[in-house]
């Protein structure tokens, strides 16, 4: 019995620690975009704000 709240203990430890982790690395900007900005560039974009549309035929 003992050994399985050991275990307990140490997964919730484990558990805790992870959540710190992600928290701080959250936090100090760990998972920001660095490279679609990069990319960006590369796409055409229409200033405007209108987007060209192609005659139907109708």
């Amino acid at each position: 019995m003992l050994l399985i709240i050991g275990l307990i203990l140490i997964s919730l430890g484990l558990g805790v620690g992870f959540l710190v982790a992600f928290v701080w690395a959250a936090r100090t900007g760990q998972f920001d975009d660095t490279d679609t900005p990069a990319r960006r560039m590369l796409f055409d974009q229409t200033t405007s704000g209108k987007k060209n549309k192609k005659p139907n035929g109708f």
